[in-house]
């Protein structure tokens, strides 16, 4: 299960009755496990973004366009599918350059959803949401998490959009449904010389289609191109200053705002922060250790609930039983209702997307205790379907398309079969459970078709406001320790750190209400929280 890069789709908390026919209620909780094509870019893939050439001003035909607000359409099977969102949602389209270079040339549809603020006789401006991924469709999410925000919207525009290479802004397509679905049975932690050969063919392939389907777009994804997006798209929406919530690499996305356009940031908050300090090894390794911490607890957690619990008491006797089933799997996947089979990474899938949030722990002891005691997969590859944007038709997201194209293109690291096999160790003692996957989804970005643009991520922002930065204490994908990375990169007077002692991935979201009233008393009212507030 190579674990994509900080990819902000929460799973849903799910019934036993349900569990079946699982359905994903996407959402700020980060970037999970995303279970891609062998070699694919892991969350371990942090990507990184230095501004690139200086511009020239863009032409008044972009930064003069009205946007013509329409009542939006189901999603398509790109954005992640579902039904329209109807109501007060109205979706449009903004012209971007595609390459920022060449401000005046060729120019590409970044589509935009909103809903105006409640209180129109109180309103802010526009709130705009990042989700994270890279690859996460804000169309499809900003809807389906609005309740989460309520207390938000009276006085903002909800705004959120597909950022470049996602969904319907330009979506990066590669293999096909029938092609994805072959590339999963591939093993993407090889543990011979034959089974690498079969991923580094597998990873080729990917590779080509890549090129050959998006060759135009791909040098052009980059997180520096997406937050210039975001300047644009705050001159046409009207708003002086950018207000903005990011969550997973949407703090990422936010943070390179801030180091470009310090002077046009409002208030700002970034939830479940990326370390900006690592380079890819170094978050992948971090993400290990995270995913590992999130399992520990969850196994705690099992087992006070009786002798049930398919991981016994945890610790040692709980990683032991996982690992003995994903050693099965490695040789015999499980059947399942559907006629496909749960292949090891698929199984690794589906544990990481529900230590996404605790709600779905339960949904883990149902899934676990199928496969370890009636030998059916069936409520893992349901996690893992709903994780990597596989629909029950069969049809994908471009989701894990965009994660790579827009990861590889940031970061200029390449790693090599070998550098994986040397660390392997360490990501190991990191991880028995998730590490020698983590560790092999670094070779994602191999022989990819793009040189990347940076070995940094640059996020200092001197002159800008206050951002207020959470970090959760138990969080698996973007380990804790980012948010106080990023808060010191911002600078002094600007990165705000606030810590939450939790589980899951990203803070606002849980609903904790010490933490929703410090965000929401900046948002609302201007009030900056006082910097290393804790709330449990």
């Amino acid at each position: 299960m190579p674990i994509a890069a900080r990819k902000a789709v929460r799973v849903g908390a799910l019934s036993a009755a349900a569990v079946l026919a699982v359905t994903t209620v996407v959402g700020c909780n980060g970037n999970k496990p995303l279970k891609t094509s062998p070699g694919s870019s892991s969350a371990a893939n942090a990507s990184s973004s230095r501004p690139g050439p200086v511009t020239s001003a863009l032409p008044t035909s972009l930064t003069g366009q009205k946007l013509s607000w329409k009542q939006c359409a189901a999603p398509t099977s790109a954005q992640g599918g579902g039904k329209a969102p109807g109501g007060e949602w109205e979706c449009a389209t903004l012209k971007a350059p595609l390459d920022y270079v060449k401000p005046g040339g060729e120019t590409i549809g970044l589509a935009l959803i909103r809903a105006k603020a409640k209180d129109q006789g109180h309103r802010i401006g526009s709130l705009v949401f990042n989700f994270g991924g890279p690859g996460g469709s804000g169309i499809t999410t900003l809807p389906g998490l609005a309740k989460d925000y309520d207390t938000l919207h009276s006085r903002y525009d909800l705004v959120s959009f597909d950022p470049r290479g996602v969904g319907a802004s330009a979506g990066v397509k590669c293999l096909g449904d029938k092609e994805t679905d072959a590339a999963s049975a591939v093993d993407g932690s090889p543990d011979d010389d034959a089974e690498l050969k079969a991923a580094t063919t597998a990873n080729k392939k990917y590779v080509e289609a890549c090129q050959r389907n998006s060759g135009k777009t791909l040098p052009h994804v980059d997180t520096v191109s997406a937050a210039r997006d975001m300047d644009l798209m705050r001159e046409v929406l009207g708003d002086k200053k950018l207000n903005y919530f990011g969550i997973s690499y949407g703090t990422q996305l936010g943070g390179v705002y801030a180091h470009l356009f310090p002077h046009n940031v409002g208030r700002s908050v970034l939830d479940a922060v990326v370390d900006p300090a690592k380079d890819p090894l170094q978050s992948a390794l971090g993400q290990a250790k995270g995913f590992q911490l999130a399992l520990n607890n969850y196994m705690k957690d099992c087992a006070t609930k009786g002798s049930g619990c398919p991981t016994g008491k945890g610790g040692a006797e709980g990683n032991q039983k996982l690992a003995a089933l994903l050693k099965k799997l490695d040789k015999h996947p499980l059947p399942t209702k559907g006629g496909r089979k749960l292949t090891q990474d698929q199984a690794l899938t589906g544990i990481g997307a529900a230590l996404y949030n605790k709600e779905n722990w339960d949904t883990l002891t149902i899934g676990l205790g199928e496969a370890m005691k009636l030998g059916q997969g069936n409520v893992l590859l349901a996690l893992a379907d709903s994780y990597s944007g596989r629909d029950e038709q069969g049809r994908y997201s471009n989701s894990n398309a965009a994660n790579r194209a827009i990861s590889c293109v940031d970061t200029k690291r390449r790693y090599t079969a070998d550098d994986v096999k040397a660390k392997l160790p360490e990501f190991r003692k990191a991880s028995p459970v998730f590490g020698e996957s983590m560790a092999w989804g670094l070779t994602g970005c191999t022989d990819w078709p793009v040189t990347g643009k940076s070995d940094k991520t640059e996020v200092s922002a001197k002159g800008s406001a206050p951002i207020v930065v959470i970090g959760n204490t138990g969080d698996p994908a973007t380990p804790y320790e980012g948010a106080r990375k990023m808060a010191r990169e911002l600078g002094d007077g600007v990165g705000i750190e606030l810590t939450l002692n939790g589980e899951g991935h990203g803070g606002y979201n849980t609903g904790n209400p010490c933490l929703k009233k410090a965000v929401d008393g900046y948002l609302l009212d201007g009030k900056v929280p006082a910097a290393g507030t804790t709330c449990s």
